[in-house]
């Protein structure tokens, strides 16, 4: 007989939720407990879930933070050729093309625009991906300029770019005898009044996470949320257009693939500390005062040329506020005696030469470059004067 078949089948009359409450008790691991057994039992459970969040944390530090903290304190600000002049007399002027917010290296921007060569040689700048230091970035120009022999310098800003450019340019003018012939500003917010609301937030959120969240400025995991979220439009919809409200999981994946491969993996992303300094540099909104320090001839250096570039329509530009930043312009640098251009460009939106080339060679061909060489003729006339017949 098998052993089984001595025992009487359970049925429903032989529950009996005591007697389970009861075992369950007698088995708990603090059973033998006698006094405060409810709050220690909470106290253990919550001691392990520390402990769970510490290795998680642990983790966290070891394999996302460190090895790109690592990395990042390797790199360093570079000057990138791009392409020598298209006339030899202007061999005495370089131009150096500076990116915007969340780009690491111009060179690509740069090579975009052929038009800049026909002021001088052209360089581009990569920053250093750990963060902004403009003194930095100044003597790196100055130091190059000096092993080139070339005297005059046009700078080129393209949104954030153009608010690092005019810090650069106030160092190279009030510090060295190299001479700034012009800033060229591209949809540059000239403070952060000059920036849209929506993508203030984006950057006022990435600020704020950077302060209390320890290895934010390193962390890819944060990156992928940050860049996911501000990309919500693309999965989110709110019910409109005949689509049902939630998350459409198709159009996420692809917003995945995106980031992971333009932020992630690229070599050209910028770090999040790198888009921190970017967006403090906007918020710290030194970009009038150093328009007034451009504005002043300094030891016997002329004053820069200052170019705006923006679309015709302001609206095409979701990003900046163009028109305010043309109004701080023309208040800072306009007027009868001022040193402004505007250029208002067809069919541009913020910042893209790289999608939209054909529309900027053309204005700097037609409406930049005959403005800047004006102020080029300018700082070469007193050494032509003051060479040896």
């Amino acid at each position: 007989m098998s052993p089984l078949q001595d025992r009487h089948p359970s049925t429903i009359a032989d529950w009996d939720d005591a007697r389970r409450r009861a075992r369950l008790r007698d088995t708990s691991p603090w059973h033998e407990w006698k006094t405060l057994r409810r709050t220690r039992s909470v106290a253990v459970r919550v001691l392990v879930l520390l402990v769970a969040v510490l290795i998680g944390y642990a983790q966290y530090l070891t394999h996302d933070v460190k090895p790109e903290q690592e990395r990042l304190a390797q790199t360093d600000p570079a000057i990138l050729p791009v392409g020598p002049p298209a006339d030899p007399k202007d061999w005495d002027t370089v131009v150096v093309d500076m990116v915007g917010l969340g780009v690491l290296d111009a060179s690509a921007t740069a090579g975009a625009l052929p038009a800049l060569r026909r002021m001088g040689v052209v360089w581009a700048i990569r920053y250093d991906n750990e963060g902004i230091d403009t003194k930095v970035i100044a003597d790196l120009i100055i130091r190059a300029a000096e092993l080139s022999g070339l005297r005059n310098i046009v700078l080129v800003g393209h949104s954030m770019g153009g608010v690092i450019a005019l810090e650069v340019a106030k160092h190279i003018h009030l510090d060295s005898d190299r001479r700034v012939v012009g800033v060229i500003l591209d949809c540059t917010p000239v403070d952060l009044n000059a920036v849209r609301p929506e993508s203030r937030g984006r950057g006022e959120d990435m600020v704020r996470w950077m302060g209390w969240l320890p290895g934010a400025r390193e962390s890819r995991l944060l990156r992928i949320a940050v860049e996911t979220y501000a990309r919500r439009d693309r999965f989110v919809s709110d019910g409109g257009n005949g689509l049902p409200p939630g998350i459409r999981v198709a159009e996420l994946r692809d917003v995945l693939r995106d980031v992971l491969r333009e932020k992630i993996f690229s070599r050209n992303a910028a770090s999040n500390g790198l888009i921190e300094a970017q967006f403090t540099a906007i918020v710290a909104g030194g970009a009038a005062g150093d328009l007034r320090a451009l504005a002043e001839p300094k030891d016997e250096k002329p004053r820069p040329a200052i170019v705006f570039i923006r679309p015709r329509d302001p609206d095409r530009d979701r990003v900046v506020d163009v028109e305010y930043s043309h109004r701080v312009l023309i208040d800072v640098s306009g007027g009868v005696d001022g040193t402004l251009s505007v250029v208002l460009a067809r069919n541009t939106g913020h910042a893209n030469p790289m999608q939209r080339p054909v529309e900027y060679n053309t204005v700097i061909e037609q409406q930049i470059l005959p403005f800047i060489q004006r102020y080029q003729q300018q700082v070469r006339a007193p050494a032509t004067s003051a060479a040896p017949r």
